[in-house]
């Protein structure tokens, strides 16, 4: 079983339907070997600098950079309960692949990898990549599915396991998050 997680509904019943998945679950699709769901914009976000210390809630460009230990994210109220089905999904025993279909571009990865890492699955990644909902552009998109590693370059999302690479890929910026946490510094 493949699980194809989309950015938003509309695109999900877009390509449920082209898939043949058309059984209704609460928060997916499913049929024909897939599982269609959705991350809702912004299922997990990155926390705010006062998440890190109280005395950020008024920061100054004195405070600057504010460079974190380690990243922090938030799952906002409202979209908790869609994250827990991402999250259920993603460690079903008969899920073998995941498939990142949200929007073309940084952001849609983005958002996709801060759910995946989140939920910490480690299932294998195919990228659907495609510029038109057209049903032979997906069509023709999920034959030629690409290795989702080639959309994760080190450094690509701050706070996940990218933002671990780049940080041992040696950085040697003054501010660097690899030589700040060598320091003990944050």
């Amino acid at each position: 079983m493949e699980l194809v997680i989309c950015e938003k509904p509309s695109v999900a019943r877009s390509i449920a339907a082209v898939l043949n998945a058309r059984e209704r679950q609460d928060g997916f699709l499913m049929g024909s070997g897939y599982i269609v769901s959705w991350c809702i914009g912004h299922l997990v976000e990155m926390a705010q600098a006062d998440a890190y210390d109280e005395k950020y809630k008024k920061w100054s460009v004195e405070d600057l950079p504010i460079i974190p230990r380690q990243w922090k994210h938030i799952v906002p109220s409202d979209k908790g309960k869609q994250l827990k089905v991402l999250s259920a999904l993603m460690k079903r025993a008969d899920v073998d692949m995941v498939i990142c279909a949200t929007d073309a571009g940084r952001e849609g990865e983005h958002i996709f990898r801060l759910v995946y890492e989140h939920c910490r699955c480690t299932k294998p990644v195919k990228r659907f990549w495609v510029s038109s909902m057209e049903e032979r552009a997906i069509t023709e998109g999920f034959q030629n599915l690409k290795n989702g590693e080639e959309n994760n370059p080190p450094g690509a999302f701050a706070g996940g396991k990218s933002s671990e690479k780049s940080r041992n890929a040696g950085y040697a910026g003054k501010h660097s998050p690899r030589k700040e946490a060598d320091e003990g510094a944050c």
